[in-house]
């Protein structure tokens, strides 16, 4: 089996799409790039649905002439997802905007796949309701759930898949199906809905998305804390949770990621271990929320908390912490960043954190170390020089060891990036005898294996 003719596409495709199917390298470049080290894979042709309907036409074409699909949201993956690396078809899902339905009284809400959270939440605004999911970057609703998408919200919320409650999907047929309803909870049949969620566009393409909505607290405080050392900040998070506290966010920098937070953002930190907290709940519940952290913080060695009270603040703060992609790059101007993304339980995560970072020290590499560790969480983020052979040969010596330990207590190779290209040695390393069922399942959906070829388990034409 191998792929067909992609020229013969094209001219198929040109009467459906006219000047939205580009040809253009710098349009197709842009689609070949994610935001991380990965090279340039660009596709041969990127097309602009505007309409399911035109969806499900480009796939029919690329269906009957066997051309590879890379579906496209916004473009802010991390491990290589939307590399064209057997060429073929982009398809940008940029153009599917419509909200179709918010749904106040049953808190949930039916967006196509082009929507971003921003923009969702702006459309949420004099609801009394919110889209929790934050992965820092204004990425698209259907790229968010193909890549199980979470962020600083997720120890409250969860993460993408605590929020899909149905979806509408493309298959590698052209057809057009349904998973799922909008019931809160359902025993009918196999559970496609979440088969499809952090599927990276290997089984098809989501165009829409019925999601669970949540009510915006009453009251919000967000404030910082510094801690001698990685362990006593940890240890703080880890009796935050065990106490039961309600915790909306917490953060760990640890002092080299807050020095880069310091000069990119211009705040003003303790260049030491420092976390990031914010709480929700009534005027009444914070405040009790708050006491019994900064008891068990103090208990720790915390410094005085620094609060950020007014919504400006909080917004200042938050920015700070999802501009530290740009701030660690900067630490190196010319570089690029390697993310890694190893999640582990809680109780572990004290050991594992410190075990990287000595082994970043060891191997003299400059990475920046922060994590949501209300949930285990955590990244290095290696600033790199790509050309650089030998410190790239350091740089996976030390995530090969970062992955196995997390693996060794329990833990993933990915708590939120997802698999792509970067990591398909790893998943398998982390699933054993079971990535076969993984390849089962992609082959079952896509026996043609044109849908994101290369990314999570391989398999290509």
């Amino acid at each position: 089996m191998s792929y067909g003719n992609v020229s013969l596409a094209i001219e198929r495709l040109k009467p459906i799409f006219g000047e939205r199917l580009s040809l253009s390298a710098a349009v197709r470049e842009h689609h070949g790039k994610d935001t991380t080290f990965h090279p340039i894979k660009a596709p041969d042709a990127v097309a602009f649905p505007n309409t399911v309907t035109e969806v499900q036409e480009a796939m029919q074409v690329c269906a009957d002439l066997r051309i590879p699909v890379i579906p496209y949201g916004t473009g802010t993956s991390c491990e290589g997802h939307i590399a064209a690396l057997h060429g073929g078809l982009c398809i940008d899902t940029s153009g599917l905007r419509d909200i179709r339905a918010i749904r106040v009284n049953d808190m949930d809400a039916t967006v196509e796949a082009g929507v971003t959270r921003k923009e969702l939440n702006s459309h949420l605004h004099h609801t009394g309701l919110q889209f929790p999911i934050d992965p820092g970057a204004d990425a698209s609703i259907g790229g968010m759930v193909s890549t199980r998408a979470s962020g600083t919200n997720a120890v409250r919320y969860g993460t993408m898949r605590e929020q899909v409650l149905s979806l509408e999907v493309v298959l590698p047929d052209g057809s057009l199906v349904q998973t799922g309803t909008r019931a809160r909870k359902s025993a009918a049949g196999y559970d496609l809905t979440h088969l499809f969620v952090g599927s990276e566009g290997t089984l098809g393409i989501v165009t829409a998305v019925t999601l669970r909505l949540h009510a915006l607290p009453e009251h919000t405080v967000a404030a910082t804390c510094s801690f001698p050392s990685l362990d006593s900040a940890i240890g703080t998070v880890i009796q935050t949770i065990q106490a039961g506290v309600p915790i909306g966010r917490v953060e760990l920098l640890d002092d080299l990621q807050v020095d880069a937070v310091n000069r990119y953002s211009k705040i003003n930190l303790d260049v030491a271990p420092t976390l990031i907290f914010e709480f929700h709940g009534s005027r009444g519940a914070v405040n009790d929320q708050v006491a019994l952290v900064k008891d068990i913080a103090e208990a720790n060695s915390g410094h005085e908390f620094r609060w950020a009270e007014r919504p400006e603040d909080r917004s200042r703060l938050w920015q700070a912490r999802h501009d530290i992609w740009w701030a660690n790059i900067a630490l190196r101007p010319g570089s690029q960043s390697l993310p890694t993304d190893v999640c582990v339980p809680i109780s572990e995560l004290a050991v594992n954190i410190q075990a990287a970072k000595e082994d970043i020290n060891q191997a003299n590499l400059i990475a920046p170390i922060c994590g949501h560790v209300g949930d285990g969480n955590f990244h290095a983020c290696f600033i790199v020089n790509p050309e650089d052979e030998d410190e790239m040969r350091r740089v996976e010596d030390v995530n090969q060891r970062m992955i196995d330990r997390a693996l060794a207590c329990g833990g993933t190779c990915t708590g939120e990036h997802g698999i792509g290209y970067g990591k398909i040695d790893f998943l398998r390393q982390e699933t054993g005898n079971a990535f076969s069922l993984h390849q089962s399942i992609k082959s079952a959906f896509d026996p043609n294996l044109i849908m994101n070829p290369g990314k999570i388990v391989g398999m290509h034409a």
